[in-house]
């Protein structure tokens, strides 16, 4: 896939996450697919990844939920897309708080649809807006650290000799 074609199934992407259409959001990745979530967690397959977007994410971020892509680049079969996305709070603790995120996504490809997709986001920037207390703001992001630390990639980072990454060792 190259990057016009992709900038479509962003459009496809981005439309059925801000309507909460979980069917129409899934379809744009593969049967195996995997989503990636900072706090939902990960969704393996259409049907988990549709019942996250409608069931889940959704119910909590209301009908105002945008999600924008910008600058998308793609070769091959893997992309990558800025985003902001926006929602105010049902959940009934923090309901009626706007929230403002940016992030970068990562989408892995296979025929045309999204096989791996994960994101880089400042979750702490939401809960600030959302008005989480410092302790739990604390209890979630060391979550996070223990979540990182514990990914593969992660493992062989650290395990390699600064630098070498630049001689493809």
């Amino acid at each position: 896939m190259e990057t016009e074609e992709f900038r479509q199934l962003l459009a496809r992407f981005s439309a059925a996450a801000e309507a909460g259409d979980g069917d129409a959001f899934a379809a744009c990745f593969t049967e195996d697919a995997v989503y990636h979530d900072y706090i939902y967690g990960d969704h393996k397959g259409r049907a988990d990844i549709a019942h996250m977007m409608s069931a889940l994410f959704h119910r909590d971020a209301g009908d105002d939920y945008r999600w924008e892509m910008f600058d998308p680049v793609c070769k091959g079969n893997l992309a990558y897309a800025s985003s902001l996305s926006s929602f105010t709070s049902t959940v009934p603790e923090f309901a009626g708080k706007r929230v403002v995120i940016d992030g970068i996504s990562r989408f892995e490809l296979r025929d045309g649809l999204i096989s791996d997709y994960r994101e880089s986001v400042n979750g702490g920037v939401a809960m600030a807006q959302l008005g989480i207390a410092p302790e739990r703001l604390a209890k979630v992001c060391a979550k996070w650290a223990k979540l990182l630390i514990a990914e593969p990639a992660t493992g062989r980072y650290l395990a390699r000799e600064k630098g070498s990454w630049r001689d493809g060792s």
